[in-house]
C-alpha cells in the first residue's frame, strides 16, 4: 500500500515537473553569482564582486546579463593590478570596472547577433556602469571592445541563470584606464 502511495505520489510530482515551461524552471537554476563561484573559472571574479557587495545584486531577481572574465583573463593583467584594485581604498574603482562587465535585461548571444545583423556588423550596448561596450563579429566569434581599444572574445555563452545570463570572456575589458 505504502509503494502504491509512493508511487502514485512520485506520478504526481513528475507530471506536475513535465508540464511545467521552461521559465517555471528557472526556480531550479542557481543565480549568476553562485554559478560564477561554483564554476571553478571565476574565483578573481566572484573574489571582486564579494570585495564590492555586487554578489548581493548577482544573487539578487535581476535580470542581468554579465560578460564574465575567465581566471585566465584576469591573468593577463598583472598580478600587481589585479592586488591594487582589490585594495578597500579603491572599492569604487573596482565597483566601476565590474558593473562594466553587466548589462540590464537579458542578452543572449542570438540578440547580440541580431543587433549587429541589424547594425551591419556592429552593436552597442549599455552597462550598468552607464558606458558603452561595442561588439563586433570576426569570423564565427562575438568581440567585444571596450572605450580605450581592449578586446574580449566570448568564448562560451549563454550561460543560462535564474536571474539572467553568463557570457565568459577572454580578457578584461575596462571602462577607463586602470
Amino acid at each position: 500500500m505504502k509503494l502504491c502511495l509512493l508511487s502514485a505520489a512520485l506520478c504526481l510530482v513528475c507530471g506536475t515537473l513535465w508540464s511545467q515551461t521552461d521559465d517555471q524552471y528557472s526556480e531550479f537554476k542557481k543565480s549568476i553569482f553562485t554559478s560564477a563561484a561554483e564554476s571553478g573559472d571565476h574565483t578573481t571574479l566572484t573574489t571582486a564582486l564579494k570585495a564590492t557587495d555586487l554578489d548581493m545584486l548577482l544573487e539578487a531577481d535581476g535580470p542581468f546579463t554579465i560578460f564574465a572574465p575567465s581566471d585566465r583573463a584576469f591573468h593577463k593583467m598583472s598580478s600587481q593590478e589585479i592586488a591594487h584594485l582589490m585594495k578597500p581604498e579603491n572599492k569604487q574603482k573596482l565597483r566601476e570596472m565590474l558593473t562594466y562587465f553587466m548589462v540590464a535585461g537579458t542578452l543572449s548571444a542570438s540578440k547580440i547577433l541580431n543587433a549587429l545583423v541589424r547594425g551591419n556588423g556592429k552593436a552597442t550596448f549599455t552597462t550598468v556602469q552607464g558606458k558603452k561596450i561595442k561588439a563586433t563579429i570576426e569570423g564565427v566569434d562575438i568581440i567585444l571592445t571596450d572605450g580605450l581599444g581592449n578586446k574580449a572574445r566570448i568564448t562560451t555563452a549563454d550561460s543560462d541563470q535564474c536571474n539572467g545570463i553568463i557570457h565568459t570572456i577572454d580578457s578584461v575589458i575596462l571602462p577607463t584606464p586602470l
